[in-house]
């Protein structure tokens, strides 16, 4: 497509070549950094040197590396990985010299890393070997690999921290995605002592101990709308509050000296750095590009902080802030690519009212280019308790290049706008929801700078379940859908979803045996017949959140009418497209989709 200015446009590839840093480590020995990269088409472990200009690679696996973690005091790291998305994920000690040694073994099961002992002997992970439908805590001697089974209950527990004397594991049981418990585990009297007693919901996160062992900084929400900074008292339970806004605060970290904090405040989607002096009880700030930033830490020495910040014209990249003057500086290049430097596009963010005159927050990116009435795509991100962020996406931008505008709301239900906002579509308001969707697209109709007759939708996940409802129960908006992963049946992705998590998605959605009559009353499933637009829908065989199932339903029903429906079955990959080819292959086709029904100007 000539996108109106008279040059021929680059195609998607360069978008999709761009290489991010996905989190990263600082060595505690000293002056090398490890982080995770696609650099390879797979991600992988890289080590960065200070004093060497170029990255290093130091995994070489056949499948794509999930995280990483050094162990306390040492420079060795653990490692996970799954089979091509199916999230059933194995643990693996890199050592120093790139040894590998498997720990979990049990390929079946999933097995989530918790913390490394203080001495280092040790690990604590989570897995769901005793149950399918729960995950217990475990710990792991790492010279003779014995696995010991110390806490085993029905539900969800997670270990946070292992505690500096060693004798106790701090444990977190989600009851659902939003609410928490936080719980002492000896391991020495095999007792747990719940320490976070509270009415109604409550998260905890980004849990840190301060010098003496007896108090723990953390993120929480509990008894509030936002998350905000406090403390908690071990023994007496008690909690403080050190820091509160109207923003969430994400991200927290700790200095060694235990005398400073650093965090990020989501505001709107676009992340601002803090840092907390404890001992002057003073809070400074430091400027970044527009983005989001994450994965905070501060440096052995203590003299800076670096995060991965990542932004709509900034792609995933390390930074660092220097303590004393406060100032940023990007310190890898992974992500460079100056053929589409000029090319980048930040969003503004726009609000509009919706059916409820409740204003919804989005992300609008107008196109460099365009002649009147730009094709619009509507992007709606997955969870649905997440959020749509200020971040580098290659198919948002490839599509601005093309002269569309994109429109990336926070519907009701996403999170960063509080916890009321975050329950508006729970259970039976779920339609809600999608008159969020629609008002936009209504609104913005009467802004002149779309056209009409060219809105597309896309959407991954839960995203995708939008995207099949818009196209389903409002059949007339669409010139295209494109459907990600997504459900078209919350009554079958309740049967099919993997067990541990199907509690954790009743929370949202409901259960099948008191809200199965709404379920069929509004699955587009059982309204696939009125889809009018074209459908693209994209799904990986192994994914274990939403059952490919839930692509193969709909797109029988629509083959069956000989509706327009292209369908790319994705062989090793799950919930989330990892492979470089697979994301280039998948990308082309969808922007080639859309250039067939949205089109020129």
């Amino acid at each position: 497509m000539n996108g109106g200015n008279g040059m021929k446009e680059i195609t998607i590839d360069p978008f999709i070549h761009v290489r991010m840093v996905k989190s990263f480590e600082y060595d505690p020995k000293g002056k090398n950094i490890s982080f995770i990269s696609d650099f390879t088409g797979l991600p992988q472990v890289w080590e960065l040197d200070r004093e060497d200009r170029w990255p290093a690679q130091t995994s070489f696996t056949l499948k794509g590396i999930t995280f990483i973690k050094y162990i306390a005091s040492t420079s060795d790291l653990i490692i996970g990985m799954d089979v091509d998305g199916d999230e059933k994920e194995q643990l693996y000690l890199l050592k120093e010299g790139g040894e590998k040694i498997a720990l979990t073994n049990s390929p079946e099961h999933i097995h989530l890393f918790g913390d490394s002992s203080p001495d280092g002997k040790w690990i604590a992970w989570s897995s769901n070997r005793r149950s399918q439908h729960s995950l217990d805590v475990y710990i792991q001697n790492l010279e003779t690999l014995e696995i010991r089974l110390v806490f085993a209950a029905d539900g969800t527990y997670l270990v946070e921290k292992w505690f500096p004397d060693g004798k106790s594991l701090l444990v977190k049981k989600a009851n659902s995605p939003l609410d928490h418990d936080l719980g002492v585990f000896s391991l020495l009297t095999e007792k747990m002592d719940w320490i976070t007693a509270h009415k109604g919901e409550a998260s905890y996160k980004d849990i840190h101990f301060n010098k003496d062992g007896d108090h723990i900084y953390l993120l929480t929400n509990q008894d509030r709308e936002f998350f905000g900074l406090a403390f908690i008292h071990i023994a007496s339970k008690q909690l403080t509050w050190l820091e509160q806004g109207e923003w969430d605060i994400e991200d927290l970290v700790l200095n060694k000296d235990k005398n400073k904090l650093a965090f990020s405040m989501n505001e709107g989607g676009i992340s601002k750095g803090y840092l907390v002096d404890l001992v002057q009880s003073k809070l400074y700030t430091w400027d970044t590009p527009m983005g989001v930033i994450s994965n905070l830490r501060f440096t052995p020495d203590q003299q800076k902080v670096g995060f991965v910040l990542n932004g709509p014209t900034h792609p995933s990249d390390i930074w660092e802030v220097e303590l004393n003057t406060l100032q940023a500086k990007r310190l890898t290049y992974i992500s460079r690519a100056p053929i589409l430097e000029e090319k980048l596009i930040e969003p503004e963010i726009i609000s509009f009212p919706s059916f409820d005159q409740r204003p919804i927050p989005a992300f609008y990116y107008k196109p460099n280019h365009r002649d009147e009435g730009s094709p619009l795509v509507v992007y709606i991100h997955g969870g649905p308790e997440s959020q749509t962020r200020a971040v580098y996406s290659p198919f948002l931008q490839y599509f601005l290049t093309q002269g569309y505008a994109v429109a990336a709301p926070n519907i009701r239900g996403s999170t960063g706008y509080g916890k009321t906002y975050t329950h508006l579509d729970d259970g039976r308001k779920r339609m809600d929801a999608l008159k969020d969707v629609i008002y936009l697209v209504e609104w913005l109709k009467k802004t002149g700078e779309i056209n009409p007759e060219k809105v597309a939708i896309v959407g991954g996940s839960y995203g995708g379940f939008i995207v099949l409802a818009a196209i389903s129960h409002y059949p007339n908006l669409w010139a295209a859908g494109i459907d990600i992963v997504g459900m078209s049946s919350l009554r079958t992705f309740l049967q099919t979803t993997s067990p541990w998590r199907k509690k954790l998605r009743e929370a949202e959605y409901g259960t099948i045996e008191k809200d199965g009559d709404y379920f069929d009353q509004i699955d587009p499933l059982n309204h696939a017949d009125n889809i009018a637009a074209p459908l693209m829908v994209i799904h990986g065989v192994n994914d274990p959140r939403v059952s490919i199932q839930e692509s193969e339903q709909i797109v029988r029903k629509l083959m069956n009418r000989d509706h327009p429906v292209t369908f790319i079955r994705i062989e090793e990959e799950g919930h989330t497209m990892v492979k470089l080819k697979n994301k280039i292959n998948s990308y082309s086709m969808m922007a080639e989709f859309l250039e067939k029904y949205l089109g020129s100007n």
